[in-house]
């Protein structure tokens, strides 16, 4: 295949949100480098961590003007130097954490690329190496859930929250999922036992009145802000466990006298990224058990949102709002 030398992008031309990204039409198509693949991208994941590199809150974010992006699926059309196991042709999905995904060609870590099973389209990929692997390690190797405990899942009808629901059923555990009101219905679909009105009054006791009192024995929280006070509130104390992967509606303080005379609980943070770098062998694991899940039938295809790659900072938009259901997509 013969790569151009520029395609259409989507910039990022300022730490003020996704109204100030921007669709060129003369973006540089990038060179593999030593260890990474080139990609035509066919679908790019939109997750919230394109949010937090837009408004300047990632850590060590990509400074503007940048391609934007980190999750990217397509067609292999060149490697760098020492990438053996991807030729031309195969199809991947893989993480780009400086970003350039949302663009028609994306250079990709090979080391972070996964096969698209076979029979998938690529977008029905997207979250095989964001939104999947963060749901099982924020259940399994990090939460520890076993069978009869109950698991409270916030954002529940998102993309993580999706997978997480279907993987906690599956481990035998009782699902508190928490949602805004009209994506109630997705979640009981999913075979969440109980949905909790995420905009209700007083989350915790709603939650402790479900458990009689006794708290859950895991949360998923990836909502931040209040709800993170919250979620500390319907623990049960010494044994629960919080596991943080998100922070949607920003920061939250929680001080160790907090910890030492009100919430005793376990509160874990969850970075994927960091535990596939600082773990690997952990995170090897985390895979297996996941492609086995998908081999069983417990994860299925994905079945995202499209937007055209113009549309990006609408898609961006309605994101940040949580007006959206499941994963987001840009079709290049």
């Amino acid at each position: 295949m013969k790569v151009p030398a520029t395609m259409r992008a989507l910039r990022q031309t300022s730490l003020n949100g996704p109204r100030d990204l921007r669709l060129v039409t003369d973006a540089p198509v990038p060179s593999p480098g030593p260890g990474e693949a080139l990609i035509r991208v066919t679908a790019a994941g939109v997750n919230f961590v394109d949010l937090s590199q837009a408004r300047g809150t990632f850590p060590a974010g990509p400074k503007p003007p940048y391609l934007a992006g980190i999750e990217g699926a397509g067609e292999v059309v060149a490697v760098g130097e020492g990438v053996t196991g991807l030729e031309p042709g195969a199809h991947v999905i893989g993480v780009g954490i400086t970003g350039g995904a949302f663009a028609e060609y994306m250079a990709l870590p090979s080391a972070a690329a996964a096969a698209v099973p076979a029979g998938w389209a690529d977008e029905q990929a997207l979250g095989l190496v964001v939104s999947w692997p963060t749901a099982l390690a924020a259940l399994k190797p990090l939460g520890g859930v076993t069978e009869g405990q109950t698991v409270l899942i916030h954002a529940a009808a998102g993309a993580t929250g999706q997978a997480a629901v279907r993987m906690a059923k599956h481990y035998g555990a009782t699902v508190l999922a928490s949602a805004s009101p009209g994506k109630h219905d997705v979640v009981r679909e999913l075979g969440a036992d109980h949905v909790i009105d995420s905009l209700g009054s007083d989350l915790a006791a709603e939650v402790l009145e479900l458990t009689g009192g006794a708290g859950v024995d895991l949360v998923l929280e990836s909502v931040g802000g209040a709800t993170l006070e919250a979620s500390l509130a319907a623990t049960k104390r010494v044994t629960g466990r919080v596991v943080v992967f998100g922070m949607a509606a920003g920061d939250a303080a929680v001080t160790n006298r907090e910890l030492v005379y009100k919430h005793q609980v376990h509160l874990i943070g969850l970075n994927i990224g960091v535990l596939a770098q600082a773990a690997p062998r952990i995170f090897g694991e985390l895979m297996g058990e996941m492609f086995a899940l998908i081999a069983d039938g417990v994860l299925a295809p994905a079945r995202p949102t499209t937007y055209d790659l113009a549309d990006g900072p609408k898609a961006l938009a309605e994101l940040e709002s949580r007006a959206t259901v499941g994963k987001l997509a840009l079709l290049p």
